[in-house]
Formats: structure tokens, C-alpha cells, sequence
């Protein structure tokens, strides 16, 4: 990966560095492949929901209340960045996932979803700005999807953002809690729409010249916080949280229905059975589920020499397993998995250039956690 040199005044834009995050091996947890030590890397960071990595090392992290930080290679937070668009931080919303532009070396452009206060309630947004040389501000930033409708609810806003490798953008959608809108494509509501970089449809996504909304790739989903490209496929696989059971990883097809809440793994709330996604097959059906649940956020593919044995793997957040979801995959079936318990709900997991593996804490006091295999002792 290109490294560029960091610019003084991006350095004067830290605090000063945090807590010293060198290896304590009394900090290491057992997974199937040897231990791992687990370190704190950042902390300071008020619900930490998405992250991303720039071209120089330094990581993009999102805050839920509204707050845009950079994160050093050392670990030291930015003052909150400048231009980001005013946010709904209320219940499940607030400023969710960030994403760069493909070009971002050249256009600086980077992409946010974000829950929007509006008329008849509130909804997912996603806007893109020029992040400054010096990592400051963004400028220019403008709205290039609205999810339709806006309603009246603190949940199930989704919402990540993943370029495919042709550029073409995807966000994932919750339904808001209005699980019957969910069924209708006509709408927004429990889907992953797909769009060019500047908010345009394509003209290939399944529903143009058709009854159903321009944007829409699948529908007939509950709230989906997971979204990766599989790195040699190029292919868009999600996790999306299902109700009192029926977490369920997924490879979206265009034009698909997956079936939410007609049928499910899981049961409503209340206890109530919902029928089994098997005795509907005109539904699109899921990888694999998970009862109990995990409630995954965040995930990605694991591609670096550093966990070898993982490569090809996914690591999937998990709010409810309260660590980190491994799962093995054998082409586009599910293998097995393990749960790299961290004692923290996990918001998001990325990659660092060097391979290791960082997590988000979803928590008032957030950290980003690094996870390296332990040293032999």
C-alpha cells in the first residue's frame, strides 16, 4: 500500500497521544489457531461505528453522535473534523458508516451515511465531501441518496457503505422498524439499493423500467449492519440482524427477496413463531443464521499474511456475541466459525495495512481494539 508522508499541520490536528498500546501479554484471548493478543490502540471515542483506512496509514473513524476523527498510526485521535453534515443522534441513529471514493488518492472524496432528521420522520442519507490535505475538514459535502420514506422511529437505520469493484456504491438499508414496508419495493425500507458514486441509478440494477424503486438491488430485509466485497469474487455478502433469533448472512441477488418478516430463523418479540424461510422458496434463502444471536455489525474479509490461517475468512462484529465472528467459508458455503469473545460489543472490524485485525467498542467510552497473534513465549 502507498504510504504518503503526513504533513505537520496534520500532526498539530491530534491531541496528544494516548495511552502507550504496547503488547501486555497478559491480554491475549485463545482462538482455534493459537492465541491472540488484544490491545488497546485508540480509546477516547464516544460509540465508535464506522472506520476506514486511508492511503497513508491513518484511520477514518466515525462517531455516532455526529463526529468525524481521524486516528493516527500511533493511536492519537483528531479534534472532531469540520463539514460533516448535521446528524439525528437519536436511539439507533446518528453518523453511521464512512467509505473513500476508489479515486480518493486523486478526489479526496469520501462518503458518509448518516440518519437525517426530515418531514414525517427521520431516514438513512448518504452525502460525500473533499477531505483537506491536512485531514481538518471535509468541504463541498452534498446529499446523493435519501432512503424514502422518512418515518416516525429510533431504529434499524442500517447502514454500510461498500464499493464494488466497478465502482458502483452499495448501502444497506434497515426497515425502520415498519416491517410490512419491507415487502415493498416500491420504497427503501429493508433493502441494499446500489448507485453510482454520484447518487445516480444504473442502469442495469434490476428494478429500472420495472414496478419497484430504481435503486433497489434486493429487498425483504430487517436491518443490515454487515457488508463486504469477497475479495476474488467481487460479490456483495451481508449480515443482517433478524428478531428474537434468525441472524442471517447473505449473498444479496439483484432483485431478490429475502423474505423479512414473512418468514424468518427467528421468532417476533413477543414470542410469536414466524414460518421458517424453508416452507417459502420463492424467497431468496441465506447462507447461514445464528439462534441465539450475534447481532453483526461490521465485518470484512480477511486477506493479510498476518493471520494466515484466516485468510479468506470473515470477521463479523458482534454487538450481542460481544467480540469478533469468525467464519470460514468454503466458496459461498458456510464452513464453521468461532467466537473471539473480547468482552465488548464490537461495532465494526477492519483490517490494517499490516494485517492486523481492529474492532470498534460500541460503548459511551469507545475504544479500537488491535488484535495481533501473541509472540511465543
Amino acid at each position: 500500500m502507498l504510504r504518503i508522508p503526513i504533513a505537520l499541520s496534520f500532526l498539530l490536528a491530534f491531541s496528544a497521544p494516548s495511552t502507550t498500546f504496547a503488547q501486555d501479554p497478559s491480554k491475549s484471548i485463545e482462538s482455534q489457531t493459537g492465541r491472540i493478543a488484544v490491545e488497546t490502540f485508540a480509546e477516547g471515542l464516544e460509540h465508535p461505528w464506522g472506520a476506514t483506512y486511508l492511503p497513508d496509514g491513518t484511520l477514518l473513524v466515525t462517531e455516532r453522535p455526529g463526529r468525524l476523527r481521524l486516528v493516527s498510526t500511533d493511536g492519537a485521535v483528531s479534534d472532531p473534523i469540520d463539514g460533516v453534515p448535521d446528524v439525528l443522534a437519536d436511539g439507533q441513529g446518528g453518523l453511521l458508516d464512512v467509505a473513500l471514493d476508489p479515486d480518493f488518492a486523486n478526489n479526496r472524496t469520501v462518503y458518509l451515511s448518516y440518519s437525517e432528521q426530515r418531514s414525517g420522520g427521520a431516514a438513512t442519507s448518504v452525502g460525500r465531501g473533499r477531505l483537506n490535505e491536512n485531514g481538518s475538514a471535509l468541504s463541498g459535502f452534498e446529499v446523493i441518496f435519501r432512503q424514502e420514506p422518512a418515518v416516525s422511529s429510533r431504529h434499524h437505520f442500517g447502514s454500510r457503505l461498500v464499493f464494488a469493484p466497478d465502482g458502483k456504491l452499495f448501502v444497506t438499508l434497515g426497515e425502520r422498524g415498519k416491517a410490512q414496508q419491507a415487502q415493498d419495493a416500491s420504497n427503501h425500507l429493508g433493502t441494499v439499493v446500489r448507485i453510482n458514486p454520484d447518487g445516480s441509478v444504473p442502469d442495469d440494477n434490476p428494478f429500472v423500467g420495472k414496478d419497484g424503486a430504481d435503486e433497489i438491488w434486493s429487498y425483504g430485509h430487517r436491518n443490515v449492519q454487515s457488508a463486504a466485497i469477497h475479495p476474488e469474487t467481487g460479490v456483495l455478502w451481508t449480515a443482517e440482524m433478524g428478531p428474537r433469533g434468525g441472524d442471517e448472512l447473505n449473498i444479496p441477488e439483484a432483485g431478490r427477496n429475502y423474505g423479512w418478516p414473512v418468514v424468518s430463523w427467528g421468532r417476533h418479540y413477543s414470542g410469536k413463531r414466524i414460518p421458517d424461510p424453508s416452507t417459502r422458496p420463492e424467497f431468496a434463502g441465506s447462507i447461514h443464521s445464528w439462534t441465539p444471536v450475534i447481532s453483526p455489525s461490521g465485518m470484512t474479509f480477511c486477506t493479510g499474511d498476518m493471520f494466515a490461517d484466516w485468510r479468506g475468512d470473515l470477521l463479523i462484529g458482534g454487538l450481542s456475541a460481544a467480540g469478533i465472528v469468525r467464519v470460514r467459508i468454503d466458496g459461498e458455503q458456510f464452513a464453521g466459525e468461532e467466537v473471539l469473545a473480547l468482552g465488548s460489543r464490537v461495532r465494526d472490524v477492519v483490517q490494517a495495512p499490516d494485517g492486523a485485525v481492529m474492532a470498534l467498542t460500541d460503548e459511551p467510552a469507545g475504544r479500537i481494539l488491535r488484535l495481533a497473534p501473541a509472540a511465543s513465549q
